[in-house]
């Protein structure tokens, strides 16, 4: 029978162990043995646009040196950018219907200016929705104002989320009417491509941020922070540590929004459930 390793183009049990020893060590992703197939389709382009010869060649290389510019390119080819515009809806409606009203009534005042962070936004479909709702929600409360940060570890991702600019088939979940009024058509009739338009875009900032870094350098006090379908990735001891260290940055009595596939039970962090995959830090 053929083993996983045998031909020049795959990579031996060793050498997946030692590349996923790093994933997992700078990254917090678990890298079972079952990700072998992954991490070699991942990693083919590189060993090609490296005129290298196999992916063991591949993994003696990036080992060899610190290559900084190879690890942003082995990270950018590793991670997982599954996103959409209006995912998990049901949050967006609460964050309208429930949690800003009540973050008014805290701030006591008219005007008043939401701060809100997309951690792990990748592509920025997602601050790009928030941005969405929160200008609605602006529309018809004078003195309401918002900024959204996203941040991301890939460096690929966050030149497409600054761009603003997507295939036009991604933005189905998008409400017609919001359509209209956030998104720009390519003027080129050949291209099926749509932006977001410059005044929104204004509103939402990007950057760099790896989960596993002990400072993440944001100064920035969040009411509402949106960290979801990114915990999957990590496994029970990684997923508090870094909750506890996004829960820095969330406000007394903010929210924090999770993917309904992920669980915080048994988690020693400083937020409590108030919805299915909503959580809120105490006052």
């Amino acid at each position: 029978m053929q083993t996983l390793y045998a031909g020049t183009r795959d990579l031996s049990p060793a050498s997946f162990a030692r590349l996923a020893k790093y994933i997992t060590e700078e990254l917090g992703i678990k890298m079972p043995d079952s990700k072998l197939p992954m991490v070699q389709s991942r990693l083919l382009r590189r060993v090609r646009e490296l005129g290298l010869d196999s992916l063991e060649e591949y993994g003696e290389y990036f080992f060899a040196s610190a290559h900084d510019q190879e690890r942003e390119q082995f990270i950018n080819a590793i991670t997982t950018n599954k996103t959409d515009f209006f995912r998990e809806p049901g949050h967006f409606a609460f964050l309208t219907g429930v949690a800003l009203p009540l973050l008014a009534r805290a701030a006591g005042r008219p005007a008043w200016r939401l701060k809100a962070w997309c951690a792990g936004c990748s592509s920025g479909e997602e601050p790009y929705t928030l941005a969405m709702v929160l200008n609605e929600y602006a529309l018809h409360r004078p003195g309401f104002d918002f900024a959204v940060l996203g941040t991301d570890i890939s460096t690929r991702v966050l030149e497409q989320a600054r761009s603003g600019i997507y295939p036009e088939s991604h933005i189905a979940p998008v409400p017609a009417g919001l359509r209209r009024k956030y998104l720009w058509r390519s003027r080129n009739s050949s291209e099926t491509l749509v932006r977001i338009v410059p005044d929104l875009r204004r509103k939402v900032t990007f950057d760099h941020l790896n989960f596993m870094d002990q400072d993440y350098r944001i100064k920035d006090i969040f009411d509402i922070v949106f960290f979801r379908n990114v915990m999957i990735y990590f496994d029970r001891p990684t997923q508090q540590a870094v909750v506890r260290k996004i829960c820095r940055n969330l406000a007394a009595g903010g929210y924090l929004f999770v993917g309904h596939s992920e669980s915080l039970a048994g988690l020693d962090v400083p937020v409590k459930q108030v919805q299915a995959a909503i959580l809120r830090k105490g006052l």
